[in-house]
């Protein structure tokens, strides 16, 4: 959950702007999706084009599963007409849905393949949870704050995410029960790397992690765990996420 907007940003140079037919007002005769429908899938096309792929964000099936989440019926209802803005939004308990872009990063980092077990630290809203259950074949998610937690429960459910498991609990620890996972993301900023979570990702397995000090700039590290369990880890990017809370 992205505190405030990534410190970095990719800029780049397109001999186009988006093509004007993807944000053409839709049909009038009945025939299209409900109007309401229309406007957010609108918004969602023109967050993927201007927000993600001008940035470098690739992976179609990552591009594809953030075309078609509805983002704002994860965050309040006043707050709808701001969920595809290029910033993270408040949810609640001082946390935030990521921005857009944090979050296709963060799940085309994981690459995840349709036969893995996912593990997410941090539900927050359950909006990445809804993301990366499109694309694995189970998310387990842990919230430390058990009103975040349940209503993230109630909305992946009421949504027809039914590959999402919530618990409530301390996620420095990870989910042993499930463990190993194939692909761990977290949320949330810690100065170091849990080593639950080292021993819980499998062989072959990747994750993603904001490391560093609360309240300032951290570095989003991709943790890769090789077949013999060494761990290779890439820096990707200056972000500042909120801190991981728990007992840790």
């Amino acid at each position: 959950m992205v505190l405030g907007f990534t410190l970095f940003l990719v800029i780049q140079v397109t001999g186009a702007a988006v093509v004007e037919a993807l944000f053409a007002d839709p049909p009038s005769d009945g025939s299209g999706p409900p109007p309401e429908e229309e406007k957010y899938r609108v918004r969602r096309e023109k967050m993927v084009q201007e927000q993600l792929i001008e940035r470098g964000i690739r992976d179609e099936e990552v591009l594809k599963v953030l075309r078609n989440v509805p983002r704002h019926l994860f965050v309040s209802e006043e707050l709808w007409e701001e969920a595809y803005e290029d910033r993270p939004l408040p949810i609640g308990q001082g946390q935030t849905i990521s921005q857009p872009y944090i979050v296709g990063l963060m799940t085309e980092l994981l690459e995840v393949r349709p036969d893995e077990v996912v593990l997410e630290v941090g539900t927050g809203s359950g909006y990445q949870a809804a993301i990366l259950s499109e694309l694995a074949a189970r998310v387990y998610t842990i919230e430390i704050f058990r009103e975040l937690g349940e209503k993230a429960r109630d909305r992946l459910k009421r949504l027809g995410y039914d590959k999402v498991e919530v618990k409530i609990g301390d996620g420095y620890y990870g989910w042993e029960d499930h463990a190993p996972f194939d692909a761990i993301i977290v949320t949330a900023a810690i100065n170091h790397i849990p080593p639950p979570l080292i021993q819980q990702l499998k062989p072959g397995g990747r994750m993603a992690i904001p490391v560093g000090n609360p309240f300032q700039t951290q570095n989003l590290m991709l943790v890769r765990k090789r077949e013999n369990g060494d761990i290779t880890i890439k820096n990707v990017l200056p972000v500042m996420f909120v801190p991981l809370l728990g007992e840790h």
